[in-house]
């Protein structure tokens, strides 16, 4: 089976269905026994039957995370979804038969999505070699090895890590870079909030210390989700906040330390210099640190955004990448660019305002989203 069937077997109706089978599931009453004259043996019953439904209240939180997670993907990816698969749907009414002219309509489309000249190069060569060795002749059948292959090309044989690297022992501290714009500090809250809410202890600290606002932004954001903030005033050295954050993260034992860093100096010799600096008073206060640098890039400013990898990619050792404004663009395929062409696994995605709309990155659900009209 392929990864459209399966994909399509896990999501396709399958928001529908766990709904209804959530709501049945809750309606029904679990026969009580009752036990005379035996109160021990009454008391272990209840005990059973007490964990018996935390585990079954467990299971329905989750499942029900899950159909809301799946639902936001769907909403996210409209735009996307809309028009890149809309023109993969009049692809397959245009054409009977697999021939060049298909095969040059069909790269003319992944490009106008996103997806990255060199990501589409090597795709329409691996989607030949399938056509021409699987003898595939059906054209609406083509679709599903198209789903496949871009599967393979984001996954390509890696275990991908989608989720943060805590710290075994003490503070995990987070460092976010990126330029001006692309919504980090918004990233910083709303992931600061989804910690709140796993009940881990949280700090924010301001390393921004070059844009005008800046902190206060990050000072406003850490009132609102409830999280300990450390902050100086513009222009002081950003090594020496972070210094004093991480100092107190460890003396008051917080579990995660989110560090905002500047996202325009005068020029790369500048910033990398920055940030070497920061890493170096991050690793002296606590060894392994930092145990993630999440770059935020904005999904709608397309290759520009790439080009940004590239480059913070040279300067520091980006461990993720979140992606911002997903669901502003309708070229969502720039998820399996980042991927392709700079080698960093996307962590996060950003399909809305509100702070639930930030999302650990889950390629199925991605796929699922961008293709429900193909399933």
């Amino acid at each position: 089976m392929g990864l459209f069937s399966k994909i399509k077997n896990m999501f396709s109706h399958d928001v529908k269905k766990e709904e209804e089978k959530a709501k049945e599931e809750l309606s029904v009453t679990k026969d009580e026994t009752l036990v005379d004259n035996n109160d021990e043996f009454s008391e272990i019953i209840n005990k059973n039957d007490n964990i018996e439904q935390k585990k079954e209240s467990e299971e329905e939180t989750s499942k029900e995370k899950i159909v809301e997670s799946v639902k936001v993907y769907e909403k996210g990816l409209t735009k996307s979804r809309e028009s890149f698969v809309s023109k993969l749907i009049n692809l397959t009414n245009k054409y009977h038969k697999i021939t060049e002219d298909y095969f040059d309509e069909l790269e003319e489309i992944l490009i106008m999505a996103d997806i990255g000249v060199k990501t589409v190069m090597d795709f329409m060569e691996r989607l030949r070699k399938r056509v021409k060795n699987e003898k595939i002749e059906d054209i609406s059948y083509l679709n599903e090895i198209i789903v496949d292959e871009l599967f393979i090309i984001y996954v390509n044989d890696e275990v991908i890590v989608n989720k943060i690297n805590y710290a075994e022992n003490g503070p995990t501290v987070v460092l976010f870079v990126g330029v001006n714009g692309v919504g980090k500090t918004t990233t910083i809250a709303k992931l600061a909030d989804k910690l709140k809410h796993e009940g881990k202890s949280v700090m924010l600290v301001a390393g921004d210390t070059f844009r005008a606002g800046a902190t206060k932004q990050l000072e406003e954001w850490a009132n609102r989700v409830g999280a300990v903030f450390v902050g100086q005033h513009e222009g002081v050295d950003p090594a020496s906040v972070i210094y004093d954050g991480i100092t107190k993260a460890k003396e008051d034992n917080i579990d995660v330390v989110l560090i905002d860093t500047a996202g325009r100096l005068q020029n790369k010799t500048n910033l990398m210099n920055e940030l070497d600096k920061i890493n170096r008073v991050i690793g002296k206060l606590i060894e392994g640190a930092p145990h993630e640098t999440l770059l935020v890039i904005d999904a709608t400013t397309g290759q520009n955004g790439i080009s940004q990898a590239k480059s913070f990619k040279e300067i520091t050792n980006i461990t993720g990448i979140v992606l911002t404004k997903l669901d502003g663009t309708a070229k969502g395929g720039i998820v399996l660019a980042i991927k392709e062409e700079v080698g960093i696994p996307v962590k996060y995605i950003g399909l809305g305002e509100t702070k639930d709309d930030l999302q650990v990155f889950d390629v199925e659900k991605y796929i699922y989203g961008l293709f429900k009209d193909m399933m």
